[in-house]
């Protein structure tokens, strides 16, 4: 890879950009870019390898074949994504499934499973979406019975241990976004994916935080967790969630006793 320097970021041949101010220095910047795989006129992305067409994106991160993606802005052109989240201004996307996040969306085709979205339209061949704004052209999903009101509250047995050993693997806990990926959320995002797909249901009604929250009621209503919780750092989080489960396992020791 060709590197060439300016006073201000460094590009390569390929017309991607990685900016000083952007990463914080030089050094940086140049591993950002050389972490970059068959893409095209990106600015201050990193991480990214074994995608394809990509172009004129920014601030992207930690892409694979376009998935698992988050932060994501301006993105264009994308294709058989999966396990996106994050996203904004994203068009002309084809061919994508388990998005999330997502906002003002356009032009998307054979989306699945996508939540949260907003100001989607003119989409087309899509199924399991939620909470689009100016739906067009939209195909439901006839095999779908969705119950009216609010979604019943599941309860994970043992909820403390249970969310600290999925949280507790290398790379699965990351507090600064609700779901990164299938194997990275925060606290409460670990809280909604553990419960299952009555736990997103729940989430897709109220938001991650109050779904979180109400499982974490349901499921250990002896003492509830704070939803201030939800809000703290990597090592905050591990710390209390330790905490909570070596209660939960002396509590669970004294009732069997």
């Amino acid at each position: 890879m060709q590197i060439t320097k300016t006073d201000k970021y460094l590009h390569d041949e390929r017309g991607n950009r990685a900016y000083f101010d952007y990463f914080g220095d030089e050094e940086r910047a140049r591993k950002a870019l050389e972490s970059l795989e068959d893409c095209d006129g990106c600015t201050n992305c990193s991480d990214c390898s074994g995608c394809s067409d990509c172009s004129g994106c920014s601030d992207c991160s930690g892409c694979s074949r376009c998935s698992g993606c988050s932060d994501c802005s301006r993105c264009s052109g994308c294709s058989d994504c999966s396990d996106c989240s994050g996203c904004s201004d994203c068009s002309d996307c084809s061919g994508c499934s388990y998005c999330s996040g997502c906002s003002g969306c356009s032009d998307c085709s054979d989306c699945s499973d996508c939540s949260r979205c907003s100001r989607c339209s003119r989409c087309s061949g899509c199924s399991h979406v939620a909470n689009l704004y100016s739906k067009k052209n939209l195909k439901g999903d006839h095999d779908a019975v969705d119950a009216l009101g609010v979604p019943p509250i599941p309860v994970i047995p043992n909820i403390h241990q249970t969310v600290l050993a999925a949280a507790s693997q290398p790379e699965a806990l990351k507090m600064n976004d609700w779901h990164t990926c299938n194997t990275t959320h925060c606290r409460a995002g670990w809280v909604v994916h553990l419960a299952g797909e009555a736990g997103y249901a729940l989430e897709r009604f109220h938001d991650t935080a109050l779904a979180a929250q109400l499982i974490y009621r349901e499921s250990y209503p002896s003492a509830p967790v704070s939803p201030v919780r939800f809000y703290e750092s990597n090592e905050q989080a591990l710390a209390d969630m330790k905490r909570c489960a070596e209660e939960e396992a002396k509590a669970s020791a004294a009732t069997d006793a």
